[in-house]
């Protein structure tokens, strides 16, 4: 089932579902993104293509595509949750210890090469730390972090059945 062309097309409208969520939160109740918050929508779109790219090319379990699609998924969500924890960590800081704020994304981007523009964004700001919704008692970078954790197993499980030893003669 976990191969099925259905399921990943599901998973790619789930990715899809959890972008609108993240556009009505901006546009419709007006809470701004942060530079880790964009990173972290950005890591759930590519998610989203893996999944749409091998819903609608549906290779075989032994295809080495099928292993490409699952390895470009893996990475994904291991930089996906890495950015999410960083995330999660930085807004359950006490109010001393939370870095300064810094400029806009827009302006790094502008103003910063690539790599300093990643370790600049990943460190994280005040912004980032800033908590204006909960569910739970969860805020969006730890539900997001639960996706990234509850889908890389699903995945790892995909990758066993690849690299799963054929059977035993004995």
């Amino acid at each position: 089932m976990l191969e099925s062309r259905g399921f990943n097309l599901f998973m790619a409208f789930v990715c899809h579902q959890l972008l609108i969520a993240a556009f009505y939160f901006q546009y419709v109740d007006g809470m701004d993104p942060c530079p880790l918050c964009i990173f972290q929508r950005i890591a759930v779109f590519v998610l989203g293509l893996w999944f749409l790219l091998q819903g609608i090319h549906k290779p075989l379990l032994a295809s080495r595509w099928n292993l490409l699609y699952n390895l470009g998924a893996l990475l994904t969500l291991l930089i996906g949750a890495a950015i999410s924890a960083r995330h999660g960590y930085l807004q359950s800081l006490p109010p001393e210890l939370v870095p300064a704020c810094g400029p806009s994304l827009d302006y790094l981007v502008d103003m910063l090469p690539f790599m300093q523009l990643l370790d600049v964004v990943l460190k994280g700001s005040g912004e980032c730390a800033a908590v204006s919704w909960r569910l739970l008692g969860f805020t969006m970078p730890i539900w997001l972090l639960f996706f990234f954790i509850a889908t890389g197993v699903m995945v790892i499980t995909r990758l066993y059945r690849y690299f799963k030893p054929s059977q035993s003669i004995f």
